[in-house]
């Protein structure tokens, strides 16, 4: 089972401000990126779409908190733990780097997102609904050890 998947990217100009440094909002992004990498690496569909038959993962709770600046043309790993696998929802932790050298890197941002399971009703409105066995076979909250390495790892 998994808990645990780091992707990683280059920041594109566009992600950037006036100033040339990466608008908070991207962060926000750079973490749905990895849940998607993430839901993909273990063959887990992130959205379910077909007439009648709706299912996604809206976002109830995230945060982030920013310790350095990412500027274009940086390159960064993003780094996703599982917190919490509930019955309807899961919790992750979300750690960004920015890759210094090969083996150097250093954390500018740490976050945490919370998705439910839902479906969309025939009303437009969403309801939550228990996580499918092929999500619970699949995905286990990491260990204490991993959520909790030292903020330069």
């Amino acid at each position: 089972m998994a808990y645990e998947h780091t992707s990683t990217r280059q920041i594109e100009f566009s992600e950037t401000d006036m100033a040339g440094l990466v608008h908070f909002s991207n962060y926000f992004r750079y973490m749905e990126i990895a849940e998607r990498d993430f839901f993909e690496a273990v063959g887990i569909d992130l959205i379910h779409s077909k007439p009648g038959d709706v299912v996604g993962w809206p976002r109830v709770r995230v945060d982030c908190k920013f310790a350095e600046p990412l500027r274009f043309g940086d390159h960064i790993d993003i780094h996703l733990a599982v917190k919490n696998v509930k019955d309807r929802s899961i919790e992750y932790q979300f750690r960004i780097f920015r890759r210094n050298g090969l083996e150097d890197r250093s954390q500018v941002a740490k976050g945490s997102m919370t998705t439910v399971l839902t479906r969309l009703s025939e009303n437009g409105g969403l309801q939550s609904i228990d996580l499918p066995p092929q999500v619970l076979e699949k995905i286990e909250p990491a260990p204490a050890k991993v959520l909790a390495r030292p903020e330069d790892v």
